[in-house]
């Protein structure tokens, strides 16, 4: 392999976001980054807004499985929401309030939300991986397309719970679990990329 290769392997745009911020190599970092995102999924997790109509609640779990995918990537955003789920079904109070305590959660209505979690964190990251030394209107199209998949992918284990394992049938599971969080999701996608976008701007500056 020729310096240029080197140099080239071992540029900052060649890591996700997550690598920047906790810079290091080896298990110990890569612990410390998949901690650190555990505890940004906990504390999101804790806004919940129950809605009359639905027993779906709007939280701040999608909201943190999108930035975590995005800012760690496809393998360690999997392994954190994976984590994630173990340390609620374990009894831990981690999951949003509004629901069973512990592995009775499997029997609520969110139950097919809270599964889709680390694939939906994992697509999210493969993209924003896929997209690595992207920039300008490029990179915002491939992180945009990042978080529809990713949504895609929690909606679709979401509602797809409601109606056939919940016997809700799909125009209601859709009525009930996708529709009413449309907007809110897209308010949602613009945090994580304004988020994204900062953490850019922050490591330019400081480098």
């Amino acid at each position: 392999m020729t310096h240029a290769k080197v140099a080239e392997t071992s540029l900052p745009s060649a890591k996700v976001l997550a690598d920047r911020f906790i810079p290091g190599e080896g298990i110990a970092w890569d612990v410390a980054r998949i901690a650190a995102a555990n505890v940004l999924m906990v504390l999101c997790a804790q806004v919940a807004i129950p809605l009359p109509w639905t027993p779906v609640p709007i939280t701040g779990q999608t909201f943190s499985v999108l930035l975590i995918g995005a800012l760690l990537g496809a393998r360690r955003g999997s392994i954190v929401l994976g984590l994630y789920l173990l340390e609620g079904f374990a009894g831990l109070p981690v999951f949003q309030p509004l629901g069973k305590p512990g592995v009775l959660r499997l029997t609520d209505p969110t139950a097919g939300f809270l599964l889709s979690y680390p694939m939906a964190a994992f697509v999210t990251g493969y993209i924003v991986e896929r997209a690595r030394g992207l920039a300008g209107a490029a990179w915002s199209a491939c992180l945009v397309g990042a978080m529809l998949a990713g949504e895609v992918v929690i909606f679709g284990v979401g509602a797809y719970w409601l109606a056939s394992i919940f016997g809700m049938g799909w125009p209601t599971a859709l009525a009930m679990g996708v529709l009413p969080f449309l907007a809110v999701e897209v308010v949602k996608m613009s945090l994580v990329a304004l988020t994204v976008g900062g953490a850019e701007k922050a490591l330019e500056s400081r480098s």
